[in-house]
């Protein structure tokens, strides 16, 4: 039976997925369509075995469900609303970014931001 985790909990684990950058560019690729893994190998250039590794930690971290289609497994985000939150944190990222160069004058030789 799934339960529904605890708002700390929830941002936690999504804090870990995003820990890594294979596991960002897995999770923005399923934003734009659920993939079968082979599919995703090729399309970001790893392993199928590495994939499958970060896939389970994404699974462990209730991000993405396998859906099982046929004799095969297809990937999909847990949550539509993912797709949302992904998108949302790519544009504040990007204006953190744009802020951080204007802003830290240090930022070229001291590696401050």
């Amino acid at each position: 039976m799934l339960t529904i985790a605890p708002e700390i909990e929830v941002l936690a684990r999504f804090g870990r997925a995003l820990a890594d950058p294979i596991r960002c560019r897995i999770l923005l690729a399923l934003r734009e369509a659920p993939a079968h893994p082979a599919e995703l190998a090729e399309a970001l250039a790893i392993s199928r075995t590495r994939l499958s590794n970060h896939l389970a930690c994404l699974r462990d971290c209730g991000l993405v469900v396998a859906v099982p289609v046929g004799r095969r497994t297809r990937y999909e985000l847990a949550d539509a609303r993912l797709g949302h939150a992904l998108d949302d944190l790519r544009t504040a990222v990007v204006a953190v970014a744009a802020d951080a160069e204007r802003t830290c004058a240090a930022v070229a030789t001291e590696d401050c931001c």
